[in-house]
């Protein structure tokens, strides 16, 4: 009778034990979470704005070529992301013309205030500044024809939830187009198809390819449309 009760105290002791050395054991087998995985990305510009409007840079971008090919013409609603000191919104607003809208967008206030003051002087009333999050421009829904992301790419820090935003802002027909030049991210460049990956995990398609935008073959121009586009 007591070999039968020592018994069954040990059989109770082991079952105890037991439990939570399987549940260990089923932890440990269970897959842990992917960490969000980050690109790395170059520190976004906030010296001297007039640096961007150096002598030249409009024959050495091919800038009007750039805006033929993103259909900005008279009376268009353009988004400048990542405007800077407003070189693009200035050249896309005098192509929009007064009929037209250019939304400067960047996360500086300081460009923000720039190109205000900048967009006053020059008597550009077709331009409308908007202090953007690194994930979002907050451009109004439905409203833009055309995107240019002018050597800013490598800055962002949620490019993908950036794209994904932006979609709703466009227009059918709407081409986003980025100018960038080929890097590691953190060296003022990223490699096309880092983009090219980005932008089709936001739901674009490339729908053209140059590489015209300076003669040593370093920048490349992308055209995108959403998934759903033509």
């Amino acid at each position: 009778m007591i070999l039968k009760r020592h018994v069954l105290v040990l059989a109770v002791l082991v079952s105890c034990h037991a439990v939570p050395l399987v549940s260990a054991q089923t932890a440990a087998q269970a897959p842990a979470a992917a960490p969000r995985e980050h690109r790395k990305t170059s520190e976004p510009y906030t010296g001297d704005l007039s640096i961007f409007d150096s002598p030249g840079r409009d024959k050495r971008l091919q800038i009007d070529r750039v805006m033929d090919i993103l259909g900005i013409t008279p009376g268009k609603t353009v988004a400048d992301i990542g405007a800077g000191s407003g070189w693009f919104t200035v050249r896309a607003a005098r192509r929009a013309g007064d009929a037209g809208v250019v939304y400067a967008v960047d996360i500086n206030p300081e460009s923000i205030r720039y190109i205000d003051e900048r967009a006053q002087k020059e008597k550009l009333r077709n331009v409308k500044t908007i202090l953007g999050k690194p994930d979002d421009p907050l451009l109004p829904a439905g409203a833009v024809d055309a995107v240019l992301l002018l050597k800013t790419y490598h800055e962002v820090a949620e490019p993908v939830a950036l794209l994904r935003n932006l979609r709703g802002a466009l227009r059918p027909g709407a081409r986003v187009g980025i100018i960038d030049r080929n890097g590691n991210g953190e060296d003022h460049g990223v490699g096309r198809e880092v983009v090219l990956r980005e932008a089709a995990q936001a739901g674009y398609r490339l729908l053209e390819q140059y590489d015209f935008v300076k003669g040593d073959k370093m920048d490349y121009f992308l055209v995108l449309v959403p998934e759903s586009g033509p």
